[in-house]
């Protein structure tokens, strides 16, 4: 396992990292996940990516459960959150970044996952209806109180992140240190172009979701769609739709044939093909079987093979190489 500095902080968190989005408390039962995260931390990651409203707390309660029943030194390992959807509730004040929900969301997931405090904890998306300001205070009250060790943010734009740092300037507060965005071969531009300036001006570090586009840059699409993945779940139509589309159906095949020249599942080269950017501090994996997370967690096997040639036969078949603002 390699590992890797959050941005500018002095939190190392390894290359490859354990999400338990979708799959814990919904698709795979108590059993499955303990042997994932056992699977995971022997490989050498030592982060454990959650939120509340994963299962609306139940992803969080398996987390801690096992959490709990394992033998791991506490610094070997770190531990995440994600505040603003709340577990379910919908009346007012159970939502978004207020204060009140920011406090009571955190006292929520320590108590769900079973720990005293949480490594990482992320603002799940921007807040319209409270001010950045009060944000901003919140996090680092809870930071003061020993509650959470760095905030960030998921999904945020560059200039929110930049306007979230202008107010941790102005009042001698801490700014966020880590966004969690979507990147992967076909959701490119936020981490490659947006946020390109803010890499160099305040550090940022990033946690980086579905670097297989939620599953389908693996071999089990290249031939057909199958019915036995997230994207087959109830309530998930939305992934469905986005994913699936013909164009990119038409990629995957062309990535597969490419990957089996190279000797290598389109999985692997698809996780190394994100992790080769510097600025990606640790992806996210996440698997349903162990023998699918102990094939993604050798994927840095291959950054070797990531020479220019490939890459840029890898961008000719993928075409959306993002482009970058002429000054």
């Amino acid at each position: 396992m390699l590992y890797r500095r959050l941005g500018k902080s002095g939190l190392q968190v390894s290359v490859l990292s354990f999400g338990s989005w979708v799959t814990f408390g919904k698709q795979i039962g108590d059993d499955t996940a303990d042997r994932l995260m056992s699977i995971a931390y022997e490989h050498g990651v030592n982060f454990f990516d959650n939120a509340e409203i994963y299962v609306r707390g139940e992803s969080e309660r398996v987390m801690g459960r096992i959490l709990k029943q394992k033998n791991w030194d506490r610094s070997s390992w770190t531990v995440s959150s994600k505040v603003f959807f709340g577990d379910g509730g919908k009346l007012p004040n159970q939502t978004g970044l207020s204060r009140k929900h920011i406090f009571e969301a955190c006292n929520a997931a320590l108590q769900r996952l079973q720990v005293d405090y949480l490594d990482l904890y992320f603002c799940h998306r921007p807040d319209k209806n409270t001010p950045i300001e009060e944000t901003v205070w919140a996090m680092n009250h809870l930071i003061a109180q020993g509650k959470i060790l760095y905030w960030g943010t998921s999904e945020w734009s560059a200039q929110e992140i930049m306007e979230a740092h202008m107010v941790a300037r102005d009042n001698r507060l801490i700014g966020p240190v880590m966004e969690q965005p979507q990147y992967n071969m076909f959701e490119r531009h936020k981490v490659e172009v947006e946020f390109s300036q803010i890499y160099k001006t305040v550090g940022m570090g990033t946690t980086i979701w579905s670097p297989l586009s939620s599953g389908i840059l693996t071999d089990k699409y290249i031939s057909q769609i199958p019915d036995d993945t997230r994207l087959s779940l109830e309530g998930f139509d939305w992934l469905r739709e986005r994913s699936l589309t013909r164009e990119k159906l038409e990629s995957i095949k062309k990535l597969g044939a490419f990957a089996q020249e190279l000797g290598v599942p389109l999985a692997k080269l698809a996780i190394a093909w994100c992790v080769q950017n510097p600025n990606v501090s640790t992806a996210i994996l996440g698997a349903s079987r162990p023998e699918q997370l102990e094939e993604t967690l050798t994927a840095l096997e291959v950054l070797p093979l990531l020479t220019p040639e490939v890459n840029e036969k890898i961008e000719e078949i993928l075409g959306n190489k993002p482009l970058a603002p002429q000054f």
